[in-house]
């Protein structure tokens, strides 16, 4: 049960990874042009940037879900993802990386 628990929290990160990118892209296009109208439209660069390095973090963090110290760092990153722009993609990973840390605690053996 372990083992699948850490392969969905995997997929579902991943997803959210790719998620991230793809929507981080958008904003940095939307931005890019909305900059030609208006000076706050830096702010949606700004945001695309950010969208973008979480979501690579993420994407890459995906393969090593189930341990302690990667399930933690996506945790965190689906986090700000959310405080920053609430997206399904930081959902996604944010609940990639608690499956992922319930399969680590579920798999490591009881003390002697």
């Amino acid at each position: 049960m372990a083992n699948t628990l850490s392969y969905v929290g995997y997929i579902l990160a991943l997803i959210g990874g790719i998620l991230m990118i793809i929507f981080g892209i958008v904003a940095l296009a939307v931005g890019s042009v909305g900059l030609i109208f208006t000076p706050i439209a830096a702010l949606g660069i700004l945001y695309g940037i950010a969208l973008i390095i979480l979501g690579i973090i993420a994407a890459i963090g995906a393969r090593y879900v189930s341990t302690t110290m990667w399930g933690i760092t996506l945790l965190v990153v689906g986090i700000i993802g959310l405080l920053t722009g609430g997206t399904i993609a930081a959902l996604l990973v944010v609940i990639g990386a608690i499956l992922g840390l319930i399969s680590r605690t579920s798999s490591s053996p009881p003390p002697p």
